[in-house]
């Protein structure tokens, strides 16, 4: 599998590389070190190290085709290769059709991994866009919690990967005018629970930008919609869905709580998520932003013993409410300080997330980063630990 894997790299970079002879190339990426700390009950404190290696590379064949290729190396050394049996099989992002995957090596502490994770072309015919292969299709205006995003939703708490997984996807955006287009993306899949059939449609009224959603994902109906604009200054963005219920689709292995011995699952026709969002940057560069969360489906109380069942309903959180809340401030031109909390006020469970990231020299940055997790056993956040984070990044 790693030949095979290598070999597959090497042939798909010899157009680019032919491209780069006639400056028609794009070339960029990064190398990234991680040191890791965390200490999650039951298990003891894990200690790793990872190093990270990102190359994107884009070819422009003509004046209206764009191909993307995109890969990340990894390298893992430390205890959660050693201590946990299912760590290689949690960090592999899993791509149906085809993986463009392989394990480089597997040793005792040791554990390295290779990906693409985008691999398209991107075609331009006057007002019409076509986008083939994996990609990122990123749907929603908020900026932690995305609703209407039924392909990759951001999770704020995976800093590492600012990327984010790419889709196999066809994607059509007609542009009806400068500020408005219809788009429309379909996710095959061989298993019809796993299909995605979405439809968008966007524009801008009063110098807000709104958009429409309607869906077909896991055999269940979804419609919202979407806005973004400001008011005085200050941002201000929404995002509402509603949807079948999960239990709709496909059964799968998480729908009973193993301990309370009940589902997440609501028994209603439709269920209904809705995030608020508003940030301001002051002139001293100090920055807030709040955001929240309902969730009709989630749970007001033990919502920690039902986060296996979210995740595979898609949704974004167990709870029934959900409040974010963020400050920023650069101490120099160089260092910047920010934090923020999770808070469920249902269950009183809470994260906090510090962090200070430092502009060492050009293209090198220092991120210092951590989080800590407050609440009683079955909460959402009571059972999380805490965990220390540093990490080095050069860019090129």
């Amino acid at each position: 599998m790693k030949i095979k894997f290598i070999t597959l790299v090497i042939l798909l970079f010899i157009p680019f590389y032919a491209a780069a002879q006639t400056r028609s190339y794009d070339l960029n990426g990064y190398v990234k070190y991680l040191f890791s700390t965390t200490d999650t009950p039951p298990v003891d404190r894990l200690n790793d190290h990872l190093l990270h290696v990102r190359i994107n590379s884009r070819w422009y064949p003509t004046d209206s085709l764009i191909a993307v290729l995109e890969l990340r190396f990894r390298g893992f050394y430390g205890d959660s290769v050693h201590d946990l049996p299912a760590f290689m099989e949690e960090i592999q992002q899993d791509y149906d059709h085809p993986k463009l995957d392989a394990t480089l090596w597997d040793q005792q502490k040791s554990f390295g991994y290779g990906q693409i994770d985008r691999l398209y072309l991107d075609y331009m015919l006057n007002k019409l866009q076509v986008s083939i292969g994996r990609q990122r299709i990123a749907w929603g205006t908020s900026l932690v919690w995305n609703v209407i995003d039924l392909f990759n939703p951001l999770s704020v708490l995976d800093f590492d990967y600012e990327e984010r997984p790419g889709t196999d996807a066809v994607r059509m955006q007609y542009y009806t005018g400068a500020v408005s287009k219809v788009e429309f993306a379909f996710k095959p899949d061989e298993d019809e629970y796993k299909r995605t059939f979405a439809g968008l449609w966007s524009t801008n009224l009063h110098n807000y930008d709104f958009f429409v959603i309607a869906a077909l994902k896991n055999q269940r109906r979804v419609f919202g919609g979407a806005w973004t604009g400001d008011i005085k200054g200050a941002g201000f963005r929404g995002e509402v869905s509603i949807s079948d219920p999960p239990n709709k689709g496909e059964a799968t292995d998480h729908e009973v709580s193993p301990l309370l011995g009940r589902s997440l699952y609501a028994d209603n026709a439709w269920v209904a998520s809705v995030v608020l969002s508003f940030d301001y940057t002051f002139p001293n560069t100090f920055y807030i932003h709040t955001e929240t969360m309902y969730n009709s489906n989630g749970k007001s109380e033990q919502a920690g013993e039902f986060a296996l069942q979210a995740m595979d309903a898609n949704m974004l959180s167990p709870a029934r409410w959900s409040i974010f809340q963020e400050f920023a401030y650069d101490l120099t031109p160089l260092l910047r300080a920010s934090i923020f909390g999770i808070y469920n006020p249902d269950d009183r469970s809470a994260l906090l997330m510090p962090s200070f990231t430092w502009s060492v020299a050009t293209n090198l940055d220092l991120l210092l980063t951590g989080y800590t997790t407050f609440g009683a056993a079955s909460t959402e956040w009571g059972n999380q630990g805490n965990a220390l984070f540093v990490r080095l990044k050069y860019a090129f």
